[in-house]
């Protein structure tokens, strides 16, 4: 069971699981897990856990988001929060940094899974450095679009689901633990290995 609502993060980590041959499926519809923890990590262990004792099946957790140097790691586990909607919060984000040179920033993921007892078995976290732009660049109309990735030479937006795993934090997260999960789960591997 993935433990999120946001059909975007459910498919990027269903796609990443992929050759794991797990069977995925996103949280019941209408549940909804309180993010009261003050890490990404804490929010990542809470959803996991919440989501595993409410279905009985394990439950793998993501808490994710964006931490600007010049602004002290806001907007951080707030990042979701940051404003109504992701055009709101790019546009907040921009204004909060405008004028201000140095533009550093970090993508961050933790990951929590959770035994269908909700007992937390396995966490990582990821992490993905870029700087943000001055001009949006791309169309997804959130942190992705200004969020550059000198490695990869575009914006998180721009990235396929395969740069994403190569590049961005929850790839990173995810291909750090994937054979876990596997030994966790006692599950034989794709043929295209993890």
């Amino acid at each position: 069971m993935i433990a999120s609502s946001n059909a975007g993060k459910v498919e990027e980590i269903t796609a990443m699981l992929s050759p794991t041959d797990i069977k995925l499926a996103h949280q019941p519809e209408g549940l909804v897990v309180e993010e009261t923890g003050a890490s990404f990590a804490e929010n990542a262990r809470l959803k996991a856990a919440a989501v595993a004792r409410f279905t009985g099946e394990w439950s793998l957790a993501d808490d994710s988001g964006l931490v600007v140097d010049a602004l002290q790691g806001a907007p951080g586990v707030y990042s979701a929060r940051y404003g109504p909607d992701p055009a709101s919060r790019q546009a907040r984000l921009l204004a909060e940094l405008k004028g201000t040179p140095y533009r550093a920033a970090s993508l961050v993921s933790a990951l929590a899974l959770a035994d269908p007892q909700g007992r937390i078995l396995l966490e990582t976290e990821g992490e993905c450095r870029g700087e943000i732009l001055e001009q949006p660049r791309g169309t997804t109309k959130g942190y992705g679009d200004v969020f550059w990735i000198r490695a990869a030479g575009r914006t998180y937006g721009e990235l396929t689901i395969g740069q994403k795993l190569k590049f961005g934090s929850r790839g990173r997260a995810v291909r750090s633990v994937a054979a876990d999960i596997k030994r966790l789960l006692n599950l034989r591997m794709g043929r295209h290995g993890t």
